[in-house]
């Protein structure tokens, strides 16, 4: 569908084409901007003519690499077709002292309006300056950080800064501490708050000479009441005085402890720098006689104070994209302030910001807000789970390189990833310049009026058309990758580099391209909202959901309007309700929040502090040049260099002359990728099991493995694994005691005195990790075989427990690490034991260590698949060699050289179902086939083993893990091709990744790969029974191997011999 152009747009106008490509690009022509790309400003007029309200006049700044753009708003004109913008402009951003760039900006516009300072309301700034501190590893930024968790004995085996990369670690890790404290997901304290523990920790704290702190609790997100971080951050400040900087972790992140954890570290870290330039923001503003509260934009679009700003200044890290998404709303009418018919009809939009070099695309809920992104983000290299909105990248932009080569097919032209970025003024052809670029390619084309035409019209015209069919390939493929669902969606324009855009994308109902669109991020900054947010999780049991929720709604209103917003426009607008897995007492994650306009009266009092007379004073932290802090930063990088250097195409792992197998960090890495493959969906993450067993080798310990064919049969393995919510999973990280405490028991109530080593109940996910930790905390072997060789939901789905074999699921023993530990002599049956051992573990916080009765190195041989952590390890390599080599087309097949089977199905996900019910995931997913113009261009299509139509598509119910898979037709003809025991593994096209069911969403590029199941479980009626399609209530579902089983190659037997 063609653009609709909005009232006042001269479409094609020379004015509308200059502005449209300045914003990345033209960084020399810092000058004043006419209203909208041809909008005529209102009439200029002195400030005693004007008449308006004094706290009706907003400035917004947002500071980019490039430009700081500022612009100034009359909100009380917003439904006019100017959307009250009284004057724009654009300077250079000011590098380090971006103060300058903004005093510049916001001096301009006040000075084009004649409006006299005094009649500002408020000025908001959008940047990016924090963010970059932490990207750059800036040393002169990046302040050390004590970390004391309030956990009991928990987490110990996944301490502070584990997953930190080298360089950043020795820039921030000054102190680790751990003591009593944390939170059960229901609520219970895991064990009281020690104030003596806290005292000792200030004393460690204070002789290191540290400043910034971060107190990290068990669900501290849940302790509304203040009773642990809280609490030990009063007693911090008293021991150590008002100079130190603590920060709660409840403040800064949510459920999830080590990513919460990260992002206060980083918050940490930057507060001094944060301090710093924001005081410079603030005499900025006294330079230019604004006595108006200062805010700062925050990632989710909404306002914070520069007092709070300088608390968390994390929560601004990713505000541009927001901004410029907020703004593009707000100016094409679709926000709040629209016109009733808009507001009414008001959906999902998609924000496209092109600038020079790259396109940056978000999400627009109907809310009004972006769409937040994942679970975590990575900032840096650390994962941290903050609220960020969903924006996605591509390398492309008006400054965008084209090249054309020629092929056995004819012509082939692309565009980008290189591009001449700011200097395109300089390097583009219509400017004279000798590199043909996307905004060349446009002019020649007729679309647009910029440079000098006659430059391009050597082009030939087929260079043209196929230059811009790719971009609009290139478009449409980040719009659908973005979008939710399948219908058509409004797209927003926005960003100098728009110009380049089609007027018609498949996929888009309709292109909007806003007036102002060259400063929506300074608008946004303007008219970010206020808010606030509850995210608790509840016990639904016995009670009214809809009260629970209704209580929820009104205190997240409360919490807005204490923070500024207007009550009369303040209202909920998000409400998330995400029940719990594996848990017997309905437990679910309710998020709630709530938005509105920035109140007028509460303006002046929000910010009481924002010109302290601290101010005056000159930074006796200034920054100087930016180096390494003491050296020490740098022997980091050497460490890393040293890992990087590592060949992986001639890598051999460490055989010992006993036949033994010593594990690296490159071993662990492959055998975790490994059994996320294996894990079918589910298995939980092995990537916080995988940090543990990292940090193990780290502290100097051993990870063994021992090959069942080189081990006495009648050795004795204890079986371990953990049961419970992954929920609680990522919070309640593992102490390291749970599987040894409960090993322990079951070993002393069967009278064995000792063992050989351990064996994990199922390789799939982070189960298949778990022996390695257990066995380099005793000083034990990891048996090469698992007792699954996947993942499956219930604790009696192992081998032993389908072929009831003596002692194959009793007696066993699970424990809390805390002193609660339960040893099961007996059970009626297999079913009785998962209802047991699932119900002690939900009061138990719900999770557990298990161990289930050792068996001999015969016993696992016969009932197990030997070879299952070589199998991973083969598995995890040749991703990585595929990744390596950038071929990542080249995974599947990779994967079924290892293992027989089938590449399903090569598509995108359209339709996500899920449910929770009996504690378990219940779904499906439906993916459809890549169209011929959605393949890549690089690569050949993958073989995939199903023939296909276009309009085919293949749905995979799952119970936690994928059950089955099958091609529905158009005509509604279903047709199974694939079924459990077998395996059937989503992998990620981007990444070939393998993606848990949580993971699954809309738009994805995925890969369906199948592989044989043991014929423990295919060929035989106990395996069936057990774990094939009647074991989930698909009793009419037939099941018929996808192919011959191929035994793993023990990894031993290979390099123990070369």
């Amino acid at each position: 569908m063609r653009r609709r152009p909005l009232p006042g747009e001269a479409q094609g106008s020379q004015a509308h084409l200059v502005l449209c490509l300045s914003p990345r690009t033209l960084t020399t022509l810092a000058r004043f901007e006419l209203a909208s790309d041809s909008t005529p400003l209102p009439p200029r007029s002195a400030s005693s003519q004007l008449r308006l309200l004094p706290s009706m006049l907003r400035i917004g700044v947002d500071v980019g690499g490039t430009n700081t753009d500022g612009v100034l708003i009359d909100v009380t004109r917003l439904r006019e077709p100017g959307r009250g913008v009284l004057a724009h402009y654009k300077s250079p951003t000011t590098a380090p002292d971006v103060s300058t760039g903004i005093e510049i900006a916001v001096r301009e516009v006040l000075k084009f309006a004649a409006v006299p300072p005094a009649d500002v309301s408020s000025v908001s700034i959008g940047t990016t300056a924090f963010i970059n501190a932490v990207l750059e590893a800036d040393a002169r930024r990046l302040a050390k950080v004590a970390v004391v968790r309030l956990c009991g004995p928990y987490t110990r085996q996944c301490p502070p800064f584990v997953d930190f990369p080298k360089r950043l670690r020795t820039l921030t890790e000054g102190h680790v501490g751990y003591v009593d404290g944390g939170f059960e997901i229901d609520g219970r304290e895991i064990l009281p708050l020690n104030e003596q523990q806290i005292v000792e920790q200030c004393a460690l704290i204070k002789a290191k000479g540290l400043n910034n702190i971060v107190l990290s609790g068990i669900y501290s997100p849940l302790d509304s009441e203040g009773k642990h971080e809280a609490a030990a951050r009063a007693i911090i400040e008293r021991e150590l005085g008002p100079a130190v900087n603590v920060v709660c972790s409840r403040d800064v992140g949510q459920v999830g402890l080590l990513e919460r954890e990260n992002a206060a570290i980083l918050n940490a870290s930057i507060l001094t720098f944060a301090q710093r330039t924001i005081r410079g923001f603030r005499r900025a503003m006294r330079t230019l006689a604004l006595s108006c509260p200062l805010f700062l934009t925050q990632n989710d679009g909404t306002l914070t104070t520069a007092a709070a700003a300088a608390r968390l200044p994390i929560r601004t890290f990713a505000s541009g994209p927001t901004n410029s998404m907020r703004g593009a709303a707000l100016l094409a009418g679709l926000d709040d302030h629209g016109k009733g018919e808009q507001q009414a009809q008001r959906k999902a939009a998609i924000v496209v910001d092109v600038g020079g070099t790259t396109s940056d695309v978000g999400v627009l809920l109907p809310s009004g807000f972006p769409r937040q992104a994942a679970s975590f983000i990575e900032v840096g290299g650390v994962r941290t789970n903050f609220a960020m909105a969903d924006v996605q990248s591509i390398a492309l932009g008006g400054g965008s390189i084209v090249r054309v080569t020629e092929t056995a097919k004819g012509k082939r032209v692309t565009v980008g990833p290189e591009s001449v970025g700011h200097n395109i003024t300089r390097d583009a052809r219509v400017f004279g310049g000798s590199a043909l670029t996307a905004s060349d390619l446009v002019v020649a084309s007729g679309r647009a009026e910029l440079g000098d035409k006659a430059k391009v019209a050597d082009v030939p015209a087929d260079v043209v058309e196929l230059g811009m069919q790719r971009i609009k390939k290139l478009l449409e493929g980040i719009v659908d990758k973005m979008k939710t669902s399948p219908e058509d969606i409004t797209v927003l324009l926005v960003g100098g580099g728009s110009i380049i855009s089609p007027d018609t994308l498949a996929g888009v109902s309709e292109i909007i391209r806003p007036p102002f669109f060259s400063v929506a991020n300074a608008v946004g900054a303007a008219m970010a909202k206020v808010a606030g947010e509850i995210d608790t999780i509840e016990f639904l049991k016995g009670r009214d959901i809809h009260a629970v929720v209704e209580d929820i709604k009104k205190r997240a209103i409360e919490k807005a309007v204490a923070s500024g917003a207007d009550p009369a426009t303040t209202k909920v607008v998000e409400v998330i309700n995400l029940p719990v897995q594996y848990v017997t007492n309905e437990a679910t994650r309710i998020i709630v929040k709530a938005a509105g306009d920035l109140a007028p009266q509460a303006v002046a009092a929000l910010d009481a502090d924002a010109l302290s007379t601290d101010d005056e004073a000159v930074d006796a932290d200034a920054e100087g040049e930016k180096a390494l802090a003491n050296g020490s930063a740098s022997e980091g990088d050497a460490g890393e260099a040293i890992e990087s250097e590592v060949d992986i195409d001639t890598y051999k792992p460490t055989i010992l002359p006993d036949r033994t197998w010593k594990l690296s960090e490159i071993d662990l890495e492959w055998i975790a990728e490994g059994c996320g493959v294996l894990g079918t969906g589910g298995g939980g993450s092995p990537y916080p099991p995988f940090l543990m067993a990292r940090q193990a080798l780290r502290d100097g310990k051993n990870i063994i493995v021992v090959d069942p064919d080189y081990v006495p049969k009648t050795d004795v393995f204890i079986r371990c694994s953990f049961m419970g919510s992954p929920s609680v999973s990522s919070e309640r990280l593992q102490g390291g005691d749970e599987i040894p405490s409960s090993a322990r028991a079951l070993m002393k109530y069967l009278g064995i005195n000792d063992f050989t080593g351990a064996i994990s109940e199922e390789i799939g996910g982070g189960n298949g990790i778990q022996p390695m930790i257990v066995a380099a905390k005793m000083g034990k072997t990891v048996l090469d075989c698992d007792l699954m060789g996947r993942a499956y939901p219930n604790m009696y789905q192992t081998l032993p427990g389908a072929y009831d074999i003596p002692d194959g699921l009793w007696p066993c023993a699970i424990s809390d690490g805390v002193g609660n530990t339960l040893v099961l002599p007996t059970a009626r049956n297999a079913k009785a034991v998962e209802d047991i051992l699932r119900l002690v573990t939900t009061e138990m916080g719900s999770k557990s260590g298990v161990s289930m009765a050792p068996l001999d190195t015969t016993t696992c041989v016969k009932y197990g698949v030997p070879h299952s952590v070589s199998q991973a390890w083969r598995i995890g390599r040749a991703i990585a060699l595929c990744r390596k080599h950038n071929n990542l087309k080249r995974i599947p097949q990779a994967i079924l050289e290892l293992q027989n089977g089938a590449c399903l199905f090569v598509g995108k996900i359209v339709d996500v179902q899920r449910e929770v019910r009996k504690g378990f995931t219940w779904g499906e997913v439906t993916i459809a086939p890549l169209q011929e113009e959605e393949e890549e261009d690089a690569n050949e299509p993958s073989a995939v083993s199903l023939s296909v139509r276009a309009d085919d598509r293949l749905v995979i119910p799952f119970q936690n893990e994928n059950l089955y898979a099958y091609i529905r037709s158009a005509n509604g003809e279903k047709k199974i091709h694939c079924t459990v025991p077998d395996l059937i593994t989503v992998l990620d096209s981007q990444n070939g990744a393998a993606l848990g069911t949580p993971d699954y969403r809309y738009g994805l590029r995925v890969t369906v790969i199948a592989l044989a199941g043991h014929p423990s479980w295919t060929t035989t009626p106990e395996g069936l029974q057990c774990g094939g399609p009647a074991a989930f209530g698909l009793g009419e579902v037939p099941f018929t191997p996808i192919a011959t089983y191929k035994d793993p190659v023990s990894v031993i037997k290979e390099y123990g011999s070369a």
